[in-house]
């Protein structure tokens, strides 16, 4: 099976540092610091989940160059979630209209669609190259993506 039927384990996978629950958080001025703070926090577990999936994935070195381009649009990913984090952040939550909080929710959903996007291609790109038995193993790492503790279809 190829790696584009498995979309739902590939959506999983898509590193998104900042859950659309926090669009609701409320700004405080005294909250730069922290968001700060937060945001080299969420970098280092994206950087965490690059590292983890590099060595799931077996990635050889012919490979780090594919490679490389999937951290780099994991790490993307996270920063444009992180910004529209912080712009959402900024906006005094008590004058937000609902039309205000969906047109927000929007940005945070296509944001993802073009993250995903993105690093579906490039994962797509490292996956053709990979040899049937690292794809094998790539499979399995998607299929067990979220399940800790629980055993995985065969």
């Amino acid at each position: 099976m190829s790696f584009f039927n498995r979309p739902v384990a590939f959506a999983t996978l898509i590193v998104l540092s900042t859950p659309f629950a926090a669009m609701a958080q409320t700004a405080t001025p005294q909250a730069t610091t922290a968001q700060t703070a937060n945001a080299i926090s969420k970098m280092e577990t994206v950087d965490q989940r690059i590292t983890s999936l590099h060595d799931s994935l077996k990635i050889t070195p012919a490979q780090e160059v594919s490679w490389t381009a999937v951290a780099t649009s994991m790490r993307d990913n996270a920063a444009n979630m992180q910004k529209l984090t912080a712009e959402k952040s900024m906006q005094d939550q008590q004058k937000m209209t609902a039309t205000d909080d969906l047109q927000a929710y929007s940005k945070f959903a296509q944001a993802h669609v073009d993250g995903l996007k993105n690093l579906s291609m490039s994962f797509g790109t490292l996956y053709n190259d990979m040899p049937a038995a690292q794809q094998k193993v790539a499979d399995q790492v998607f299929q067990d993506f979220g399940r800790k503790g629980s055993a995985a279809p065969k």
